[in-house]
This record gives structure tokens, sequence and C-alpha cells, in this order.
């Protein structure tokens, strides 16, 4: 009897650690923020951007920062099979009007994969998805993409910037280069942090 005693507090103490451990984590994990701008100084692991709206912020990168080039390519480099971000914009009929591509390297295959609205330009959107197949059309490639919940209609005009990522390192971040940063985490003191950075090379804008 003094066996069960001591044993179902002892249980109820563990779970209740486990459940506070868990709602800790979840608390812990940091909001983050998408930042598009210029690159207007670098120190050490700190960088001074200029963003697109204007303001000036400091984000530190990671030691181990991963960092890609956003590299102009051409809109034959889609293929079927290719995996790929299209921003678009939504059309009456239902088909996505693309005003961006980025090819993903099959490595990132699957990335961020689906459709979700995007902050590119007013009711933009973002589809991350497998090319199904890709046709000549009359206003430009017709592109479907398909994704685990569902599919895209897109068509790509001729005038359409394209691009794909390609691994580099830290000198190509330098102040006058354009960048985005998918998912800056904001910390608890207000800093940014972010442990990957995507910045145009040969004075590409990441378009997307």
């Amino acid at each position: 009897m003094s066996t069960r005693t001591n044993w179902m507090p002892r249980a109820v103490v563990a779970a209740f650690a486990t459940l506070i451990a868990v709602s800790s984590a979840s608390a812990q994990q940091a909001p983050t923020v998408r930042i598009r701008g210029t690159i207007e100084s670098v120190d050490g692991n700190s960088l001074g951007i200029k963003t697109r709206e204007g303001s000036d912020v400091k984000v530190n990168m990671t030691d181990n920062v991963a960092v890609f080039a956003v590299v102009k390519t051409q809109l034959s480099e889609i293929k079927e099979g290719s995996y790929i971000g299209v921003t678009a914009m939504p059309e009456p009929d239902g088909t996505q009007k693309a005003i961006a591509v980025h090819i993903f390297p099959e490595n990132q295959r699957g990335a961020a994969e689906g459709f979700r609205p995007w902050d590119a330009r007013a009711n933009s959107t973002m589809t991350n998805a497998t090319v199904a197949q890709t046709v000549k059309g009359t206003d430009g490639q017709n592109i479907t993409v398909k994704y685990k919940d569902g599919e895209k209609k897109v068509v790509v005009p001729p005038d359409t910037p394209i691009v794909t990522f390609v691994a580099t390192d830290k000198s190509e971040v330098k102040p006058g280069t354009k960048l985005i940063i998918f998912g800056a985490a904001k910390k608890d003191d207000g800093s940014l942090e972010a442990n990957r950075v995507n910045v145009g090379r040969d004075g590409v804008t990441p378009p997307m």
C-alpha cells in the first residue's frame, strides 16, 4: 500500500513536468521576420540592412549561416520534374500569373511545399511545387505545378524574372548587395538572427 501511495504522486509530478517542458519549448520557438533590402554594412556576423520599406535593421548571422547566391537563369531551365517557387498574382479565371520564379536545387526539393499568401506585392501568392507539365502558350509558358494538397495552373510571361539558388559563402555578403532573408528569428531581446541569407549575384535583386 505504501508503495502505491508513493508512486502516484511521482507519476503525476513527472507528467506535469513533461507538460511544462513541452509548453516551454513551444513558447521558446521564436517568431520569424521576412526581410528584403540592401546590405549597407557588414561587421563580422552583423549585417546592417536598409529594408525595402526604407527602415534600418540589424541582423546577426549565425556562425553556421547558409549563404545562397540568387542567380539569373532562363525559362528553358524550368522542366517537368523541376521543383520551383512561383511568386504570382491570382487571375480571375483561377490561374496564377507569375511575377517571379525561382528554381530550387535538387537538395532543396520539398522546401516549404504548398500554396500560401505572400508579401512581394499586395494580394500576391507563393506556390512551392513540382512542375507536372509545361506548354508554350499565347501569353507565355503555361505550367502546371503539383504539391501535396493540390495543383495550380501558372502562366509565366516572357519577361518574368527567373532565378535559381547557388550555394556560396560569406564572401558574397557585402555592402551594396541585394538580399532576402526568408525567416530571421526575432529573439526575446528584440534582435534578429538569421541562419540563411540569400544574396543577389551580379547585381540581381532577389525577385521573390
